[in-house]
């Protein structure tokens, strides 16, 4: 079973069979994904490879798919000319790396998707997720925000395989 992302009018959904539910994405929109920091959430299949969550602020999920607790020196590199680009660190880091362990609860919970990956091309875009969404559900960097509750009932729907198709 994948998730369905697609524009209903002028607002992103997410839909895994259970009705759409209200998501943010990047302030450009769903497109072919061109460089670092362009804004867009990248069109596609997307295999969603692993569950991580901020153990000091949310239970367990109950999810099939591989599970990590965030630690407070996670980091995702994004330095497109790294070895590590697009790939979890530990802080601080050499080069430019986002910081996973948030104040503003975003990354409480966070699906990491498959996104340049396999194989990474530098400079191609890295940190495409989806997590938790503001309460505005103002737009992200490039990923996909869901509220928390339907992140997470999302999620537990997945099984080994599953993916997020982005249209």
């Amino acid at each position: 079973m994948d998730l369905h992302v697609a524009m209903r009018g002028d607002h992103a959904v997410l839909d895994w069979g259970a009705g759409a539910r209200l998501a943010a994405i990047g302030p450009g929109g769903i497109a072919v994904k061109g460089r670092e920091g362009d804004g867009i959430t990248p069109r596609g299949r997307f295999a969603v490879r692993e569950i991580l969550y901020r153990a000091d602020r949310v239970a367990k999920p109950n999810v099939k798919l591989p599970l990590r607790a965030i630690e407070p020196d996670d980091g995702w590199c994004d330095a497109p000319h790294d070895a590590n680009y697009n790939r979890l660190v530990s802080l601080p880091y050499r080069n430019s790396a986002e910081k996973m362990w948030r104040d503003d609860g975003l990354y409480d919970l966070v699906g990491v998707l498959g996104y340049n990956d396999d194989p990474v091309v530098p400079g191609n875009g890295s940190a495409i997720f989806l997590h938790v969404a503001r309460p505005d559900y103002s737009n992200t960097h490039g990923c996909v925000a869901l509220a928390f509750a339907d992140l997470l009932a999302a999620l537990e729907q997945l099984q080994p395989g599953d993916a997020v198709v982005v249209a």
